[in-house]
């Protein structure tokens, strides 16, 4: 099994479109497995931040230089 990743736009339609060169990589016949990970809403985005920022409460300037890379 080889994943084909590609992002989508989500409206009202509720219809999900394969972008032409992702469609050009499907074979011609067979079965998928379909499976698609919404972006989280705003109140998950804040918790993940509050989460990251008490991980590094308490953290020395020895270890504040590896933050840029992050």
């Amino acid at each position: 099994m080889q994943p084909i990743e590609f992002q989508a736009t989500l409206s009202s339609e509720r219809i999900l479109r394969i972008p032409t060169e992702i469609a050009a990589k499907l074979p011609d016949h067979g079965t998928a497995t379909v499976v698609v990970v919404v972006n989280g809403d705003a109140e998950d985005k804040a918790w993940q931040q509050a989460a990251y920022e008490q991980f590094l409460v308490g953290d020395t300037e020895a270890d504040a230089s590896y933050d840029r890379y992050l």
